[in-house]
């Protein structure tokens, strides 16, 4: 995800969603996704978050459903801090999401670039948090090694497979590691959907549209192979030490390809 530079036209649907509020567009994916934050025109009424996201082949085929992101929102609110959805649904052609607005800043917010050790911490911690609080036995959904090679090679025969993408690689990814502990994860644990309070601590998570059981280092190596895109080297064991474990370099490497070939 990016946050464009130039101006980007607001579809009917978001201008309709929004009312009188005042738009930014936040986000930008490459599938052709946008997220607007809304500021009310009264000030006593809070803010809120638009995602707009065409129903294209490709984005059905990469998680992308925002209704089914709604449920698992909803679901995990009960457990944990994620935004309080307001609206959701889809005409076929695209799909869109209201939430509140929490009140916290990304990892990837400027605040948050120019003290990466802050945000790392508070990424580990914040993935501690959410891994302790949602019960697997009552999840749903699962983000499984199967489920998510289903998807790559239902990719792939659509004509969308990732960079990579090869009979040698599918081989590659045969060798899986045991699980560690199986929690409810994530799915998208990139830096950008953690969200920090003012004082640096953890204070929720946003992009919920992933979110299902797995393996506990699917999460970790995701948060951990981020950190690099967005601050630099370095930094992957402050994630470690604030989520309270030793660093597995070969579950790491593992989930990290299936996170790029997948």
């Amino acid at each position: 995800m990016t946050v464009p530079t130039e101006p980007v036209p607001v579809p009917d649907l978001v201008r309709e969603l929004a009312g009188d509020g005042l738009l930014t567009l936040a986000w930008r994916n490459e599938l052709g996704g946008l997220t607007f934050r809304v500021e009310p025109t009264d000030p006593g009424e809070p803010a809120s978050y638009v995602k707009w996201s065409p129903r294209t082949d490709r984005a059905l085929t990469e998680w992308v459903d925002l209704v089914k992101e709604a449920a698992r929102m909803e679901w995990a609110e009960r457990y944990t801090t994620v935004p309080h959805v307001l609206e959701a649904g889809t005409d076929g052609d695209v799909d869109w999401l209201v939430t509140t607005a929490l009140p916290a800043r990304s990892a990837v917010d400027p605040r948050w670039l120019a003290e990466p050790e802050t945000a790392a911490r508070a990424i580990g911690a914040g993935l501690r948090a959410l891994h302790d609080a949602l019960p697997v036995d009552r999840c749903p959904w699962t983000w499984s090694i199967e489920d998510r090679l289903a998807v790559a090679e239902d990719r792939a025969a659509r004509g969308h497979a990732a960079p990579g993408w090869s009979t040698e690689a599918r081989a590659r990814l045969a060798d899986a590691p045991d699980h560690d502990r199986l929690v409810v994860c994530h799915g998208d644990a990139c830096a950008p959907n953690t969200l920090l309070a003012d004082d640096g601590s953890f204070h929720g998570h946003v992009d919920l549209g992933a979110l299902g059981v797995a393996d506990r280092w699917a999460d970790l190596a995701v948060a951990t192979y981020s950190l690099g895109w967005n601050y630099g080297p370095g930094l992957d064991h402050l994630v470690y030490e604030a989520y309270g474990i030793d660093e597995d370099p070969e579950r790491v490497a593992w989930y990290r390809m299936l996170w790029d070939l997948g």
